[in-house]
């Protein structure tokens, strides 16, 4: 597949579909519906529904065009062993890390509530990165994986944008990737901090990457030769 042009802020971005991947950062029940860890935090997750329809179209684009998907879901062990007590017992929230919830004990692996909403749930052998922190690279095998794949580039959208999508970015700009972030596959609890955490991305002639439109991605994406016709 040949190179790409997007539209984006704060440059067009041309990138390699061939030797890039999509990271789709969180998309989990515990963020996203009610009973999860983020209402826990009194936060009103259906704020972060707006980005479920952009991801999909995305995810599809992606998908059709051959790309490598990858996903991300933030959790601990049962045991709780890679849980730091400062992260448990941080705020006062309804329910801490590892309480039973509605779906299951808030934040735990194998629970329903860690899992991925269906809207986005991985297809074939889609790599899901179990991370136990916010960034997607710390304690995972994620740059191994994306070396050994000759992945140059990044697409990182996800939840939430000023956190877990952020240090993600951050993590991969100082690991030597091309971060695009397409700021409506992205959401918050709190929208201010979703307007500034693009606009910090992109500030300073891309200090941390691009940002674009879905839309505009997808339309690069679509318009392309696909892979296997290359």
């Amino acid at each position: 597949m040949p190179f790409i042009e997007v539209p984006a802020l704060p440059e067009p971005m041309r990138l390699d579909p061939a030797r890039s991947a999509v990271v789709i950062i969180d998309m989990q029940r515990d963020f996203l519906e009610p009973g999860g860890f983020g209402e826990t935090l009194g936060n009103d997750v259906s704020l972060l529904r707006r980005a479920v329809e952009p991801c999909r179209a995305l995810l599809a684009a992606a998908r059709a065009a051959g790309m490598l998907v990858i996903h991300t879901r933030e959790g601990h062990r049962p045991d709780l062993s890679d849980a730091p007590p400062a992260k448990v017992m941080r705020g006062n929230p309804v329910l801490r890390i590892g309480d039973m919830g509605p779906m299951g004990r808030i934040l735990v692996r194998g629970e329903m509530g860690h899992d991925l909403i269906d809207e986005l749930y991985p297809e074939g052998d889609e790599p899901v990165i179990d991370k136990p922190g916010k960034g997607a690279f710390w304690a995972t095998d994620l740059h191994s994986l994306l070396i050994n794949r000759g992945i140059e580039s990044l697409i990182v959208c996800g939840v939430t944008t000023e956190v877990c999508v952020h240090t993600t970015v951050r993590e991969a700009n100082d690991r030597g990737y091309r971060c695009l972030v397409p700021g409506d596959c992205c959401a918050s609890y709190i929208p201010e901090f979703h307007e500034v955490g693009l606009r910090m991305i992109a500030a300073q002639g891309g200090i941390f990457g691009w940002v674009c439109e879905s839309a505009d991605l997808v339309a690069a994406l679509d318009a392309a030769p696909l892979r296997a016709a290359a």
